[in-house]
């Protein structure tokens, strides 16, 4: 039963010196077979937050409903932005509520606040780590992690880590047959929440190809 309800994919975040960089691919798997090319595992939840997602699609749609109204509800009754501490901590409690009948996801909640860029991934019942540089989720992350840690470096700009981060899942895309059928890509600053259009990523998977 398990193998049905755990989906393949490759999520990654990078954390700048500006801000941070998330990036999912689009396809849904059910074991070998392709359920969907059209999948939506990044969502954003606040002005300057995201949410990836890698496992089960419905789990992963039920839990940004949540996340995406308790985030609103914090907004309201404290009439400040929540931190990316306290959504991560309010998903690890969610989580951690269900432990013996789990969501079977993975997530990363990352983006800008007073404290700068953060990164924290969650695990299925309520492990949550901040990360401190780069992080892949999902059955293509070994695969994504060999380019973050070859290209990625203290103190990298978000421009330059858009690249990074469309590199690794379109080379974990060749490899894991769970991962593909393009990518959704976010950069988050203090300034902006962006999500780069496809074009813009065609764009820069031909300039590195060409190399």
């Amino acid at each position: 039963m398990q193998d049905k309800i755990y989906k393949g994919t490759t999520t990654v975040g990078l954390i700048c010196k500006d801000g941070i960089v998330m990036g999912t691919e689009k396809r849904a798997t059910m074991g070998n077979f392709i359920a969907s090319r059209r999948a939506k595992k990044i969502y954003q939840i606040a002005d300057r937050i995201a949410l990836t997602t890698a496992g089960s699609v419905g789990d992963a749609q039920f839990l940004y409903r949540i996340i995406k109204v308790e985030t609103s509800l914090y907004e309201i009754r404290k009439e400040r932005r929540p931190t990316i501490r306290s959504v991560a901590t309010m998903v690890s409690n969610l989580l951690n509520q269900t432990r013996y009948f789990p969501y079977f996801v993975q997530l990363l909640i990352g983006g800008v606040d007073e404290r700068g860029p953060t990164v924290y991934s969650i695990d299925p019942i309520g492990g949550a780590i901040e990360e401190k540089d780069i992080v892949a989720t999902g059955s293509g992350s070994l695969t994504a992690y060999g380019v973050l840690e070859d290209r990625f470096y203290e103190g990298m700009p978000t421009d330059e880590a858009v690249e990074v981060v469309i590199r690794a899942i379109h080379t974990a895309m060749k490899r894991d047959s769970a991962s593909g059928d393009g990518m959704d890509v976010v950069k988050i600053t203090e300034d902006e929440y962006v999500q780069l259009e496809p074009e813009e990523i065609e764009e820069i998977i031909a300039k590195f190809s060409k190399k």
